[in-house]
């Protein structure tokens, strides 16, 4: 099995740290050390300069469609250059991306959860109140809820909404898919041929599947509104779409930096 990718992300407060390299030099030198001692690729090099406690951050948003598509980790020199804002920090758990501040080596998407704990122990706390107020209304003699057993299962409108919430949760991850898709859609590729591009690269798809299908990329051009490729290749041997699938796509070939 290949070793994971690694994303790296830096942050700068100002133009001027980002022109003199004050403290970006020391965030590179630090995920250059962790990247030499473990095993991995380095993916991609993104650098930002914002303000640690503002959340509209570009740079952190591709690091993090960069890790979502190719299953990559992201490496950070030290924890503050990601955010000083807990909720910022905490939501970056919700992503289910994996990270690492290479100087707090113990503070990655796992046990984040720790500095999130103390809301959760409230909202904890409120479902308890709630609990013991309802048991309380019980004894009282006060019904709660249809007394009808046949209201207890979901209604058609329920199970239809739940279907419909999986099907935008899809999307909404299938469009992440499409910088890549379109990238070799131009490239000249057919459906079918980034159907077998796409496993061969070992992504997986929407679905957490490992097998990419020629209707999945379809679907996924016709949600975004993209124009679709051609379903085939005309007089094409499987030699030759094999072939294709040893060139990877441009922008994979050397990581940008900022």
């Amino acid at each position: 099995m290949s070793a994971q990718p690694v994303v790296a992300y830096y942050r700068v407060s100002t133009r001027q740290q980002q022109r003199s390299g004050l403290g970006l030099m020391a965030q590179q030198d630090a995920v250059q050390r962790y990247v030499s001692t473990c095993p991995g690729k380095l993916l991609a090099e993104l650098t930002e300069v914002e303000s640690g406690r503002k959340s509209g951050r570009p740079k952190l948003k591709e690091a993090l469609w960069l890790c979502r598509v190719y299953g990559a980790k992201l490496v950070i020199a030290r924890l503050d250059r990601l955010a000083r804002s807990v909720a910022l920090i905490a939501s970056l758990v919700e992503t289910g991306v994996e990270f690492v501040a290479v100087d707090m080596s113990l503070a990655n998407r796992f046990t984040i959860h720790i500095l999130a704990a103390v809301a959760e122990y409230e909202a904890r706390l409120i479902s308890e109140r709630s609990k013991a107020a309802i048991a309380a209304a019980k004894a009282r003699g006060r019904k709660f809820g249809n007394p009808d057993p046949r209201s207890h299962r979901f209604s058609y409108a329920a199970r239809k909404a739940g279907i419909r919430a999986i099907r935008e949760k899809a999307k909404a991850r299938a469009l992440d898919y499409i910088p890549l898709l379109c990238e070799l859609r131009d490239r000249g590729e057919t459906i079918h041929g980034i159907a077998l591009r796409l496993t061969a690269m070992r992504i997986e798809t929407p679905r957490s599947r490992t097998i990419w299908r020629d209707r999945m990329v379809a679907r996924i051009f016709e949600y975004a509104g993209e124009r679709k490729p051609r379903r085939w290749a005309s007089r094409q041997t499987r030699e030759v779409r094999l072939s294709k699938l040893l060139d990877l796509p441009t922008f994979l070939a050397t990581p940008s930096r900022g």
